[in-house]
């Protein structure tokens, strides 16, 4: 039967991925898989490292709902932590009231494009998967892309930025930084100038900082588009993290978005009819790791255990023939191109489906090609000769993977 008032919406990147896994006998844990395309951390003890959660205790308030907007002791907790590592000495600070929780990444994302006008947004290519839906699903604004060069490892300076905001009259931008799938990271004075740019222009600069913790080359610990923000009510700076990547929690879906108390107030308007806010429990839960000292612990023990699984994955990928034009600066992933590989292997796609065969996963280029409202459906995809490789798993299942890969490939 015929539902004509529905739209099919597809799968996209890691779903559609793992959905073609599993129907090849794919299943977690499998002794003979190697899930290279995962796109959440090994959760797992690491050496030094807090000690993980694997109790919560409830009390009988804890099964009413929340607010909306989240509890204010974790609200006031993640406000809190952001002013502690990045505005010590800063007379503008951050309170509860720049802070919402929400449950998980894409609600948090979906909740904040939600409240924008009919303007210009940018976003660039590649960029995470889920944003072409996203960005595709909501027709107050107009997404724009604009195209990263591999020749210049993905380089994107406070020059090219103003002429993009200038020329095509953005108002927003939407970037992850550290990038999914490239690794690359802005930090430092790079960081610093594009909040300039962004604040001096008043063009809102929207900043996926999930995999922040994962910094192999960046000043400092962490890092944060939060510690060149003048007035945290007044720079058009919005910040999107939360416990999936950086604390290595992704099943308890809680996140928070941290900005100006306006946009805030907004984003909590948008989850009372999109969402309903974050589980009370699992709020409660998530307090004692927003503490400066165990958040802290938690990013050096993460670095020192996925810099060594980097270092293998660039060292395997190298001697499979498979080149990585930037070794990765943040996050988890190798974004490998695939031209100097064997007829037949030579795109992502092709290298994904013979990968089934050998038990390995890796996620084709191709889905990182955001294009929402699917306004180029004929054009080849840019990166169709390019895969993402992820170091997210354990290294024993980074070596199983590895493996896998040169069974497909030779």
């Amino acid at each position: 039967m015929d539902l004509p008032a529905f739209r099919p919406v597809p799968r996209t990147g890691v779903i559609y991925v793992m959905t073609q896994a599993r129907k090849a006998g794919w299943r977690p844990e499998h002794p003979d898989w190697a899930n290279l395309g995962q796109g959440a951390p090994e959760t797992g003890e690491l050496p030094g490292a807090p000690a993980r959660i694997t109790q919560i205790d409830l009390e009988t308030p804890h099964h009413q709902y929340a607010p909306v907007d989240g509890l204010l002791e974790l609200r006031q907790a993640v406000a809190e932590l952001y002013n502690s590592r990045y505005r010590q000495g800063k007379a503008s600070q951050y309170t509860a009231d720049n802070v919402a929780i929400c449950a998980g990444g894409r609600l948090g994302l979906t909740r904040l494009v939600s409240t924008l006008g009919f303007v210009n947004v940018g976003h660039f290519l590649p960029d995470y998967t889920a944003y072409e839906e996203l960005l595709g699903s909501f027709h107050s604004f107009v997404p724009i892309p604009v195209a990263l060069d591999p020749e210049t490892q993905y380089g994107f300076g406070p020059e090219a930025l103003e002429k993009e905001i200038l020329g095509r009259g953005l108002s927003a931008l939407l970037i992850s930084n550290p990038c999914n799938p490239t690794g690359k990271m802005l930090h430092g004075e790079a960081l610093a100038r594009w909040v300039r740019t962004s604040r001096d222009l008043g063009c809102a600069l929207m900043v996926d900082e999930f995999y922040s913790h994962y910094n192999y080359v960046g000043d400092g610990l962490t890092v944060s588009a939060a510690e060149f923000v003048d007035d945290v009510d007044r720079d058009p700076v919005v910040i999107l993290d939360g416990l999936t990547k950086n604390w290595r929690y992704p099943g308890w879906r809680v996140s928070w978005t941290v900005g100006p108390r306006d946009v805030i107030e907004a984003v909590g308007s948008a989850g009372s009819f999109l969402d309903g806010g974050c589980a009370h429990p699992m709020q409660r839960a998530a307090l004692p790791l927003l503490a400066r000292e165990v958040a802290d612990a938690e990013a050096h023990a993460l670095q020192r255990a996925f810099r060594a699984k980097r270092s293998r994955m660039l060292e395997g990928l190298e001697a499979l023939g498979i080149r990585v034009d930037l070794a990765p600066q943040g996050g988890f992933y190798c974004w490998g191109e695939l031209s100097r590989l064997p007829e037949g292997l030579r795109t992502g796609m092709d290298l994904f489906r013979a990968g089934l065969d050998q038990g390995v996963i890796v996620v084709p280029g191709e889905f990182f090609d955001i294009d929402p409202g699917h306004r180029r459906p004929d054009r080849a995809s840019r990166f169709a000769r390019f895969a993402r490789f992820s170091f997210g798993p354990s290294m024993v299942t980074v070596e199983r993977g590895l493996k896998s890969l040169e069974r497909t490939i030779r």
